[in-house]
């Protein structure tokens, strides 16, 4: 996997604004905040680490209640994270609340996949666990 990040410089050299372009040949970009000399053009890196391990783990509940032929029609995760005060400001505790909607879902087999995702398949869960405190809540709606 490759990833090459550009400095942008949209405002010259006080500039925090970048641009992401993926090996898969996509592209994310992100600023900084106005405090720390960005523009608010985009979300912040962390904000994106914080949204790609939400889809990373809603991806794995997804397939899984897939693969397991359960009718699945809507994944929706929020995640609220805490942040350290001090340098380097790492996320040290993260809570994700999957909302799941379909037809005959039972809760059991919805929090199965949840776990499966944070304890087996979740590169990204994985990784923040290791600074994180992970905790998890679903609900699961009949449509």
């Amino acid at each position: 996997m490759e990833c090459t990040v550009s400095w942008l410089g949209l405002d010259g050299p006080s500039g925090m604004s970048f641009v992401a372009e993926t090996g898969s040949g996509h592209v994310l970009c992100m600023d900084g905040a106005p405090d720390g000399g960005g523009r608010n053009l985009a979300p912040r890196p962390m904000e994106t680490v914080l949204a790609g391990t939400g889809a990373c783990t809603a991806y794995d509940v997804v397939l899984i209640l897939k693969r397991g032929r359960h009718d699945v029609r809507g994944c929706k995760t929020t995640l609220k994270a805490e942040r350290a005060t001090s340098d380097p400001k790492v996320f040290t505790a993260i809570h994700f609340h999957f909302v799941v909607s379909g037809r005959g879902l039972k809760p059991e087999i919805v929090e199965r996949a949840v776990s499966l995702s944070h304890e087996k398949y979740c590169s990204a869960t994985a990784m923040l666990a290791k600074t994180s405190a992970i905790s998890t809540s679903f609900e699961v709606v009949e449509v």
